[in-house]
């Protein structure tokens, strides 16, 4: 492993928040979820820098940073306003004087953590349960399936009672940095 950082930041951004997670030698430290706020995404753009970097400066013994990269979405409006989002977050890590930045997908660290998509039973399953509902009520029960299970297995790796799912998967990213350093940073030995 490839020299990991005294103390990591991991980050599951949105356009609206930034839920974080602390993890000093291994442990999980604190966690917590920031609101950006702004009338329009350039108002929030600004706040994001600047709160992120207030949360750096608050724990100024963060090393490193990993957030969850971001995907192919439905909306590239969406898409684009969460880089942008993004972006002002790297940017509040810059101004705090944090160098070492890394990324990860979703499916990686949420496959890491044990939490995989569902299987074609579990889907099953969920159907004949709860017959005639839209297939967008089938994928959003799926995607609340999976958060809850993201946070009953941080419960039991880590003891915490997380509630919030955003600040469940920002300790998830956490979980899957500190055991997967070298691919979080870009050296992906095979």
């Amino acid at each position: 492993m490839n020299n990991l950082p005294k103390t990591i930041c991991s980050i599951d951004a949105s356009t609206n928040n930034l839920a974080f997670a602390i993890y000093s030698y291994k442990n999980l430290d604190c966690y917590g979820k920031i609101t950006f706020e702004g009338n329009d995404i350039y108002e929030k753009i600004s706040d994001a820098c600047k709160k992120s970097k207030a949360l750096f400066d608050y724990y100024n013994l963060v090393d490193a940073i990993v957030i969850e990269h971001t995907v192919f979405m439905n909306s590239p409006k969406t898409a684009a306003d969460l880089a942008l989002i993004q972006g002002g977050i790297l940017g509040g890590a810059g101004l705090s004087g944090i160098k070492i930045i890394g990324k990860v997908s979703p499916i990686t660290w949420q496959n890491y953590l044990g939490n995989k998509r569902l299987t074609k039973e579990e889907q099953f399953k969920i159907r004949s349960s709860n017959p005639g509902k839209s297939d967008s009520w089938y994928k959003s029960y799926e995607r609340d399936f999976r958060k809850q299970r993201t946070i009953k297995l941080l419960d039991i790796i880590y003891n915490k009672k997380i509630n919030d799912n955003d600040v469940a998967d920002a300790c998830g990213i956490g979980h899957w940095s500190i055991n997967n350093w070298d691919k979080a940073i870009g050296i992906d030995k095979g």
